[in-house]
C-alpha cells in the first residue's frame, strides 16, 4: 500500500510542477528515472513558495504560508502532512541529506515577493537570485550526483542569476501590474527614472534603458555561466538545463523593445523542445 501511495503522490507532484513550471517540468524529464521524482519535489516547492503571493493577495498571510514550510522541512519524524508536495520534500531531503539552511533561506528570501518595496540595489537583486533560483539547481546538482556538486556550486551562482533576472524580466508586466518593482534603484536611477515611476509606466525612454540593463545583467552571468559549462559532467546536465532557453528568451525580450514592459514574451512549444534536446545531447559545447 505505502509503495502505491508513493506513486500516487508522485504522480501528483509531477502533473503540479508540469502545471506550475513547464519549463523545468521538461528539464526534468531528461535526468535518469529514478532521480526524477526527487527533482519534481524540488521544483514543486520552488513553484509553491513562489506563486503564494498570486494565491494568498496579504502579505501577512502570505508570511504564514511560507511559515508552514519552514515549519514542515524542519519537523523531525516521517509523519505525512497531507499535502502531496510538502510530504515529497521532506522525503527527498532525507533521502538526499539536503541541507535544510538552504530551504530557509530560500524562503526567507521570498519574503520580499510578498511587499511592494522595490529592490534596492544590484547586489540585492543578486542575492534575492542565488538564494532562490542559484539554490534550487544545486540542490538539483546535490540530488543528481552529490559528490560532483560541490565543485560547480559558483556555476550554479552565476547560472541561477541569469535565468532568474531573465525570468523577473519575462514577468515585467505582471509585477508592474501589481505594483512591484524588482529592477533595482540603483540601475533605474542609473537610467534616468525611478521604481515608482517605472511601476506607473510613467518612465519613457528611461525605463527601456533600465529594461537594457537588466537583459545585460542577465546576459553577464549567462556568460560566465557558458564559459564554465563545458565542464560540466553529463550527470549534472539536468539540473542546469533550464538554462538551455535562456539565451532565446533574452533575444525576445531584447527585440520586444518596449513593449517587453507591458507585454510577455514566450518561445514555442518546438522551439523549447529542440533547445532542451540539443543541450541535454551536447552540453554547452560550440556547435
Amino acid at each position: 500500500m505505502a509503495a502505491a501511495s508513493n506513486i500516487v503522490t508522485g504522480d501528483i507532484v509531477m502533473d503540479a510542477v508540469r502545471a506550475a513550471d513547464h519549463d523545468r517540468y521538461l528539464s526534468a524529464l531528461y535526468a535518469p528515472a529514478d532521480k526524477r521524482d526527487a527533482l519534481f519535489a524540488l521544483y514543486a516547492f520552488n513553484a509553491e513558495i513562489a506563486s503564494v503571493r498570486d494565491r494568498i493577495h496579504e502579505p501577512l498571510p502570505g508570511e504564514v504560508r511560507l511559515q508552514w514550510w519552514r515549519d514542515v522541512i524542519s519537523a523531525d519524524g516521517d509523519a505525512e502532512t497531507g499535502h502531496p508536495s510538502a510530504d515529497a520534500l521532506r522525503a527527498t531531503i532525507a533521502a538526499n541529506h539536503l541541507p535544510k539552511t538552504a530551504f530557509e533561506n530560500m524562503l526567507e528570501a521570498r519574503i520580499f515577493d510578498l511587499y511592494d518595496d522595490p529592490m534596492p540595489s544590484r547586489t540585492d537583486l543578486e542575492g534575492y537570485c542565488g538564494e532562490t533560483a542559484s539554490a534550487l539547481i544545486q540542490l538539483a546538482a546535490m540530488v543528481l550526483d552529490p559528490a560532483a556538486a560541490p565543485s560547480f556550486a559558483e556555476l550554479a551562482g552565476r547560472a541561477g542569476c541569469a535565468q532568474a533576472v531573465t525570468g523577473l524580466l519575462l514577468l515585467l508586466p505582471l509585477h508592474r501590474r501589481r505594483g512591484q518593482c524588482f529592477v533595482p534603484a540603483d540601475i533605474l536611477a542609473a537610467a534616468g527614472t525611478t521604481p515608482e515611476a517605472f511601476v506607473k509606466g510613467e518612465g519613457g525612454p528611461a525605463a527601456e534603458r533600465a529594461v537594457a540593463a537588466m537583459i545585460a545583467l542577465a546576459r553577464e552571468h549567462l556568460n560566465a555561466f557558458e564559459t564554465g559549462a563545458p565542464a560540466l559532467p553529463v550527470s549534472l546536465r539536468p539540473a542546469f538545463l533550464p538554462l538551455a532557453l535562456t539565451r532565446a528568451y533574452l533575444d525576445k525580450i531584447e527585440n520586444a523593445g518596449s513593449s517587453a514592459l507591458s507585454r510577455t514574451v514566450g518561445l514555442s512549444t518546438l522551439r523549447r523542445h529542440w533547445l532542451f534536446l540539443r543541450h541535454a545531447m551536447r552540453g554547452w559545447t560550440p556547435l
